[in-house]
């Protein structure tokens, strides 16, 4: 109570109860590089992030308060984003098992996505139909299938949906739905 008369801080809310400890305190983004502005990937919702990067690695994650959906907050998953980048079992490499194999091998992204493309392609003309046993036209194929991940965005998603309707398929799914 006197340090606090002495102080001017006579309902207690300022330096007089502030203890050397607590003033000494800074946050730990404070030693960012910079800060980027970005969107949590978990759901539709778009909270906003900050994301603090030191030596180009993300060294923490907050609510961004001018995000006019989430004004500075996040939800715990939001919160714990920052493990999927910085989680030690993360995989950096495409990985690839040959058929018949027990390990897997690092693969080249370019003939990874080759892989994808091809055996996406042979799956579509290989299960592509154009009418039914009446004649009534279809136009799909029911060997392909999507089922979209919480990690998207709306724009994402939105874009997978295009792609594999494009593509003939029906049925196409994405995570935060199921």
């Amino acid at each position: 109570m006197v340090r606090q008369l002495r102080s001017g801080d006579v309902f207690g809310r300022g330096p007089a109860v502030t203890s050397p400890t607590t003033r000494a305190t800074t946050s730990r983004n404070a030693t960012a590089d910079r800060m980027v502005q970005s969107v949590c990937p978990y759901c539709a919702v778009g909270c906003g992030q900050r994301i603090f990067v030191k030596d180009e690695k993300v060294i923490g994650i907050e609510g961004d308060p001018d995000s006019p959906i989430s004004r500075g907050r996040l939800c715990p998953k939001g919160a714990a984003s920052e493990q999927l980048v910085n989680a030690p079992g993360r995989q950096t490499k495409v990985l690839y098992r040959p058929p018949g194999a027990r390990d897997w091998q690092p693969l080249d992204p370019d003939t990874a996505m080759d892989m994808i493309a091809d055996r996406f392609l042979a799956s579509r003309r290989r299960t592509w139909q154009d009418t039914d046993s009446q004649g009534r036209v279809l136009r799909r194929t029911m060997g392909i299938a999507s089922l979209g991940g919480a990690t998207l965005d709306n724009e994402e998603n939105y874009l997978i949906k295009k792609l594999f309707t494009a593509a003939g398929a029906i049925q196409i799914e994405n995570q935060a739905r199921i």
